[in-house]
């Protein structure tokens, strides 16, 4: 951090003296007003439900600017990583702060894929959910349980052993994706193939049975590579959040990452894809679209709009215009330009850029309302969409811990409160409480 020559002061209209604090300056985007001892100076706390106007790192990790509708993974913009590199080169990125160059390229590519398999005792796991189990609860579940296989690389102090334990997450969670995925079907779990790329490889475990191997369609394979770039890493947000304050306790990052997927279940969070291709089949046809639309406009309906507009993204979400062209492509490599499901998808979308309601406000389709109809193409139940987002996400969460882990200034995460409760009182006996 850069202090400013700029400082911020607080004065106070009760007489008491005002006081200075260092404001600090990124390398984009907004200052910081160092508030580290406003309590020790004031015995007052700052309120901020949220955390809107908080940042409680810092990081070199990703950068949005949601005015201008701007996405930058270590400075490279996402548009230009979704269409140039495929998602293990993002994956090196996130961690390394740099591209990898060839050689780099096929050593992580390669200790990636030699750790994709599950020790074979997590099978007995799987068989303690019911088959109808929500698979983010058995992604909740399994990944935590990694942490009672992988003792050797535990150690959060050693550098060693977080890069470790970062191989072995992003490895092996599209391989527990899978399984969680065969699990509820009721077919046999598929192992791993050495010799297919990342998605290809999760597509072929998800899809293969031992009566019919998965033929990998590159058309396919490079759609879902680009919905796990697009998802990769989003600055501070609830999950990373939760990841981060998990990590302060020093807790193991196989623990941290089951905390993130918890978040990240929250509909509110991670489901919004799945929400927004919910919506999609309660609308039910193009025809009964205009009903719809009215029904949004009207507050008292509670008909909500989801998929468009973005809590951040106050212009257009550079990932959707990605996302809507990877969509369109899969739709013609499926011959599904003509399903009802998605006609009505695109023809919703024309009615958003086009009325003045919803253009007004920048209600724009978002990257969860193609990735939704593009997951969906692809054969992925809705019930799994959250759990690709978390597959996407992991090295994202991994990143930002293992940032947190090394930064100097890191300490546990003690957020404060305004306590509105009742002030201290005597306990009364039973026959004088009311």
């Amino acid at each position: 951090m850069t202090q400013s020559d700029n400082k911020a002061t607080l004065s106070f209209s009760d007489g008491s003296p005002s006081l200075d604090f260092p404001i600090y300056k990124g390398t984009i985007g907004p200052d910081v007003i160092d508030i580290r001892k406003l309590y020790g100076s004031t015995g007052s706390f700052t309120y901020d439900p949220g955390f809107m106007s908080t940042a409680a790192c810092n990081s070199s990790i990703t950068y949005i600017d949601g005015d201008k509708g701007e996405l930058l993974y270590r400075g490279f913009p996402i548009e230009q990583l979704a269409v140039n590199c495929d998602f293990l080169e993002t994956c090196y990125l996130l961690l390394n702060g740099e591209l990898p160059n060839a050689k780099q390229k096929n050593v992580f590519v390669d200790t990636v894929t030699k750790h994709t398999m599950v020790h074979e005792q997590m099978q007995f796991f799987f068989r303690g959910f019911r088959r109808d189990a929500h698979p983010m609860s058995v992604l909740v579940g399994t990944v935590g349980a990694l942490a009672s296989f992988y003792h050797d690389s535990l150690d959060i102090n050693d550098p060693h052993h977080r890069e470790v334990s970062a191989i072995r997450l992003i490895a092996k969670m599209p391989t527990l994706v899978a399984m969680a995925y065969k699990y509820s079907v009721g077919q046999p779990f598929v192992y791993p193939r050495n010799d297919l790329s990342y998605s290809a490889n999760f597509m072929h475990m998800m899809f293969s049975t031992p009566c019919e191997e998965y033929k990998v369609n590159d058309v396919l394979v490079r759609a879902l590579d680009r919905i796990l770039i697009l998802h990769a890493d989003h600055e501070q947000n609830a999950s990373t959040s939760t990841v981060r304050l998990s990590g302060s306790s020093g807790a193991n990052p196989f623990a941290c990452i089951a905390a993130g997927i918890a978040c990240l279940w929250g509909p509110a969070h991670g489901g919004a894809n799945e929400a927004a291709l919910n919506m999609l089949k309660e609308i039910g046809s193009v025809d009964k679209i205009g009903e719809f639309v009215k029904q949004v406009k009207d507050k008292n309906s509670g008909v909500k709009l989801m998929g468009f507009g973005h809590r951040v993204y106050k212009n257009y979400d550079p990932r959707a215009k990605l996302m809507r062209e990877t969509c369109h492509e899969v739709l013609a490599e499926l011959g599904l330009e003509n399903d009802p499901l998605f006609k009505l998808a695109m023809a919703l979308e024309k009615v958003a850029l086009e009325d003045e309601y919803f253009v007004s406000r920048k209600l724009y389709p978002n990257v969860d309302f193609y990735s939704g109809i593009v997951q969906s193409a692809l054969g992925i139940p809705v019930s799994l969409f959250t759990g690709i987002f978390a597959m996407a996400r992991t090295v994202g969460w991994i990143a930002q811990w293992n940032e947190m882990i090394s930064d100097p200034e890191q300490k546990i995460g003690r957020p404060r409160q305004l306590y509105v409760g009742a002030t201290r009182r005597d306990v009364p006996a039973m026959d004088k409480r009311a």
